[in-house]
């Protein structure tokens, strides 16, 4: 029969794995690597078989947790195996909260970046100054992900809106040309690690 502790470092694995691509932008924002935002994008795929997984492992601990012993296994028991707080239902219930969480993390990554777009002054341009591109990206997956870009390229000045989408894989920025360009908004958006589509 498989461990206990063998299924809960399994659901958490998974779990983690599951999510590893929304993680790693925002692990990516706080060390001060941008870069290696987009390194994890290839799991995506196999984001909904990881979740299947966890949620089997996780239901087959909680299905050993809860399934009557034997009188054999009674009288095998020792006192220490009672009071390990790692053979729980309260471990196995704080995990599974772990590992809920992980597996929803992309769908809350989003609050994780400050707005910087929502403390600039307001400034007031020419109508004949303000451009609005819209720039085709390869390797967003969440919300998290449009965050992370709309996060970096709100950093420059002139910026007026940027509304990055992952389904439709682009990014609309509307700038002030005198005051920004293309180039330095690619150059933004390079250095969340995601490429740039021409």
């Amino acid at each position: 029969m498989i461990g206990n502790k063998k299924l809960i470092g399994t659901s958490v694995l998974t779990a983690l794995a599951a999510s590893i691509c929304c993680i790693t932008p925002v692990l990516a924002v706080l060390a001060g690597t941008t870069g290696l935002a987009s390194t994890f994008s290839w799991i995506e795929p196999f984001r909904p078989y990881l979740i299947g997984f966890t949620v089997l492992v996780l239901a087959f601990a909680w299905y050993q947790k809860f399934k009557p012993k034997t009188q054999a296994k009674i009288d095998c028991e020792c006192d220490d195996e009672k009071s390990n707080f790692i053979n729980s239902k309260g471990f196995l219930f704080l995990i599974t909260l772990f590992a809920g969480a992980m597996l929803a993390f992309p769908s809350y990554s989003h609050i994780l970046y400050s707005s910087t777009g929502s403390s600039k002054q307001i400034v007031y341009v020419e109508q004949s100054n303000i451009k609005e591109i819209r720039v085709t990206i390869e390797g967003m997956t969440c919300t998290g992900c449009e965050a992370h870009i709309e996060s970096e390229v709100n950093k420059l000045d002139g910026i007026l809106k940027v509304n990055a989408d992952y389904e439709a894989a682009n990014t609309i920025v509307k700038y002030d040309e005198t005051k920004v360009d293309l180039q330095k908004i690619e150059t933004a958006i390079l250095s969340t690690g995601y490429k740039i589509v021409k």
